[in-house]
């Protein structure tokens, strides 16, 4: 009874926490040393592509080994010619946590989906899909006017984004008209932070250093067997997902392997376009005020700040 009591206790008091940031800034490997220091910590990947099996050196999936020592969940959750969902993610989410918090644990999420941790962290009410209306209005190139249509629909939704930006428009009014209800009646959005029961933490790293980190760990990746990899999932006789496909690194390897750019080709645009992605995702983060921020030219100088954040002894 009394260890039951301390448990409810030291839960309560220790939160469950979310670690940002970048890709390659070495938020993995910091989750890990966490685990490792406290046992009643279990990590819960927010990565849109660990999600697939089989993905595993491109998307740096945590090793055999590091997933035998410590706990680590929402990997491995599809194949990769399926499409997966936030809203599959976040159902997947809440079947995990329930687990850790059933052994009186606490998740430490660790990733750089920012749409996912935000469907998450903040239990987003996320529309369903409408891929008949998607398809009839992609046929229409005039994103300006499809923005007028939303307009006349749900003018809360239209004002929350740029005329020009088609993704958001095409998703808005796919919700709108598919479902009948409008888009911005699912809530306030990604625009709102309100607040949450999880810690959130960030990992900054200068641009330079993260630049270096993604062109060393492509060439890691290269030597570890990814174009294998690639080469494997081309040849299935499934293919890979339109979601699949567009992962860091595979999209460009794909292209060689199909013998449409050279290797080098292929790795000098892999690395500017993750170089790009870690921008955006650095500006995502960096509209949360509810994100507090550890910098550091090395992520192993994180360490310690990280655990004093996180209450780890």
């Amino acid at each position: 009874m009394g260890t039951g009591r301390a448990t409810v206790r030291r839960v309560t008091a220790l939160a469950h926490a979310a670690l940002v940031g970048t890709t390659a800034s070495g938020k993995s490997a910091l989750a890990l040393a966490m685990a490792r220091r406290d046992p009643g910590i279990e990590l819960v990947s927010v990565d849109s592509m660990q999600v697939y099996r089989g993905m595993d050196i491109g998307t740096a999936k945590p090793t055999p080994a590091e997933r035998a020592e410590v706990p680590h969940h929402l990997i491995d959750l599809a194949d990769p010619w399926e499409d997966f969902t936030a809203a599959a993610f976040q159902a997947r989410f809440r079947e995990a946590l329930a687990g850790i918090e059933g052994r009186g644990h606490r998740a430490l999420l660790v990733g750089g989906t920012g749409l996912y941790l935000r469907a998450v962290v903040d239990d987003l009410e996320i529309p369903g899909r409408f891929p008949d209306v998607r398809a009839e209005l992609e046929r229409d190139p005039d994103t300006v006017g499809l923005h007028r249509r939303l307009q006349g629909l749900d003018a809360v939704a239209a004002g929350r984004m740029e005329p020009t930006n088609r993704r958001r428009v095409l998703r808005a009014l796919e919700v709108t008209v598919g479902s009948g209800r409008p888009f911005s009646a699912y809530g306030p959005g990604l625009e709102a932070y309100p607040p949450t029961r999880f810690r959130l933490v960030g990992v900054e790293l200068p641009d330079d250093v993260v630049l270096a980190r993604i062109t060393a760990r492509y060439h890691d990746q290269l030597a570890a067997g990814f174009l294998d990899e690639v080469r494997r999932l081309l040849g299935h006789p499934r293919g890979l997902s339109r979601t699949a496909r567009q992962a860091l690194g595979y999209r460009e390897m794909l292209d060689h392997v199909a013998g449409l750019a050279s290797l080098d080709e292929a790795l000098d645009l892999a690395v500017r376009r993750t170089r790009r992605f870690a921008r955006r995702q650095r500006s995502w983060f960096r509209r949360d005020p509810r994100v507090t921020w550890l910098g550091a030219d090395d992520p192993g100088a994180l360490v310690g700040p990280l655990a004093g954040e996180l209450g780890v002894a």
